[in-house]
């Protein structure tokens, strides 16, 4: 398409004056899972550009307060990409999108980068975009399958994803490539457990019934729980002040804490202290705390939804139970607690699978393929990564 902003500097010429990519999604934790994607990418960037590389720059495209205020904040994203594009520095945006209107929102910027000439990569993040697609009317499923044939790529998080963007989105295969996220290594070193020491599990997300997170108090509600040995702590936004009335009333006051939302480093302490990590999700994509989980050795709990068995294996690196299976969550806990060695092994296998697939500098790497193949430049990462994985295409 050709460019609609006149006579611009070329690609060539710009890149003495220090090229950047922007990375597009809410900078604020709003955007949950896709901003700490997109932060942690941003965070693992040298400190100097050097010439022949991309600076990675945040365009927030929603901020942290109302819909209005959301309005002006896509409003000035819009003209950092005018500016950016009459500029010649800006070599490509890195669009990441969910559903609802998060897809109405990044659909604005990536039609608004088409008419000015801008290469887009489109990252999806969404969970639940296949069940939001399917309930949309016909004119806005057109308009949507229109929006996702502008990227130069549509980034996915696994197969599942993929067969969706392909099959009902239309996106050609070859356009089409996953990519698995990747986390930091853990800021603090886990302590060494001890026999008969108080055991600690972690939920950390939005506390909602798509978590599951009634199910889980449900669960610590059967028998086989001892308050004086276990700690559960429930970390994240949401309708905290009605899970604490329902564990309340579930007699659970003396086990389950609330944390509330925590910043990066709270939830690495958070994790460095947990023996298990429960996640018992109606639907997913794949999650990073079990990514960071596996990052820190912790034991892993988690319904085996969206794209969670194509990487975790039953009884390896996880323990898998039926999304509202109560009584399958408290088995696998109690389990889990009363068994070392299967705690021990779980973890450790954890680590390992970290290390090999999920590991931050690998997914910088992978990233950065994909904008040097379609941008022509890429950012510069802090630490080198072994090869990355070859993804799908």
């Amino acid at each position: 398409m050709p460019d609609t902003v006149g006579s611009l500097p070329s690609a060539s010429a710009a890149a003495s004056g220090g090229r950047y990519i922007y990375i597009a999604c809410p900078w604020t934790p709003v955007g949950g899972g896709m901003y700490k994607v997109a932060d942690y990418l941003i965070q693992s960037q040298a400190r100097e550009t050097p010439p022949d590389a991309a600076q990675l720059r945040p365009l927030d495209t929603r901020g942290g307060g109302s819909a209005v205020a959301s309005s002006w904040v896509l409003l000035t994203a819009l003209a950092k990409l005018v500016r950016g594009r009459i500029s010649g520095h800006l070599a490509g945006v890195h669009v990441n999108m969910a559903e609802r209107l998060s897809l109405v929102r990044k659909s604005v910027i990536v039609v608004a980068c088409r008419a000015l000439g801008i290469p887009v990569v489109l990252h999806l993040h969404a969970a639940q975009l296949h069940h939001f697609y399917r309930a949309l009317p016909l004119a806005l499923q057109r308009l949507t399958r229109w929006v996702f044939s502008l990227p130069a790529s549509v980034v996915v998080l696994g197969a599942a994803a993929r067969r969706f963007v392909i099959d009902e989105l239309h996106v050609p295969a070859q356009r089409v490539e996953i990519i698995i996220n990747g986390v930091p290594r853990p800021a603090q070193p886990r302590p060494s457990r001890t026999v008969g020491a108080l055991r600690r599990v972690l939920f950390l997300g939005n506390l909602s019934e798509r978590k599951g997170v009634s199910d889980l108090l449900n669960a610590l509600a059967l028998p086989g729980f001892d308050a004086n040995r276990l700690e559960v702590t429930l970390a994240g936004g949401g309708d905290i002040a009605g899970y604490q009335a329902k564990a309340a009333a579930l007699g659970l006051g003396e086990m389950v804490k609330f944390e509330g939302w925590c910043d990066q480093q709270k939830v690495a302490q958070l994790m460095a202290q947990a023996d298990v990590l429960v996640l018992p999700s109606y639907d997913e994509g794949l999650p990073l705390v079990i990514l960071e989980a596996l990052a820190h050795g912790v034991a892993v709990v988690c319904t085996p939804v969206g794209e969670i068995p194509a990487v975790l294996s039953d009884g390896v690196n996880a323990c898998f139970v039926e999304p509202g299976d109560t009584r399958g969550i408290a088995a696998a806990l109690l389990k889990l607690l009363r068994e070392p060695q299967l705690l021990e092994d779980l973890g450790r296998n954890g680590r390992t699978l970290y290390e090999r697939q999920f590991s931050l500098a690998r997914f910088f790497a992978s990233v950065a393929r994909v904008h040097r193949r379609h941008f022509g430049v890429a950012g510069q990462p802090l630490h080198p990564a072994q090869p990355p994985l070859e993804s799908a295409s």
